[in-house]
């Protein structure tokens, strides 16, 4: 099941794109954007994180950080993040433990893939309160933007 609106977030800490741990903890005092995409470099995963890197600038005024999660290496977010100039940490889930925290993960995707990070959107408030949660089944959907960008305010 996943996580819902009113819980605490799961803390976590991760491996980031520049290879440093980051931990959710960081970021107490601001809100917390995170997105949760199956795969780097497929098309709708690139048409998120790029709507979200359009907006940074929008979210950044509101004192709020955004956060990507996929199972990919870190080597791998690397080379995406600098490919699309994301201004924002993608973050390994490579051993699964925060995707399925989240209620986030496929256990079985498309070509007989296991244990896959589904599309999420998780809005996290100054108190690591969940206050906006979103997972979708169909990994061909987007996050609702407007909605996310409202309760941000």
């Amino acid at each position: 099941m996943s996580l819902q609106v009113g819980q605490p977030a799961p803390q976590f800490i991760l491996i980031s794109s520049d290879l440093k741990s980051v931990s959710l903890a960081d970021f107490k005092g601001r809100k917390v954007v995170i997105h949760f995409f199956p795969l780097a470099f497929t098309g709708v995963c690139t048409t998120q994180l790029c709507t979200m890197r359009d907006s940074f600038g929008y979210y950044d005024g509101l004192n709020a950080t955004i956060l990507g999660i996929s199972v990919d290496s870190p080597f791998t977010l690397a080379k995406f993040k600098a490919e699309n100039n994301y201004q924002f940490d993608l973050l390994s889930d490579f051993n699964k433990e925060v995707s399925t925290a989240y209620g986030a993960i496929y256990e079985q995707f498309v070509m007989g893939l296991k244990g896959v990070a589904k599309r999420a959107a998780f809005v996290i408030d100054e108190e690591q309160q969940v206050i906006y949660a979103e997972v979708l089944e169909d990994a061909g959907q987007l996050p609702n933007f407007g909605a996310i960008a409202e309760i941000v305010k």
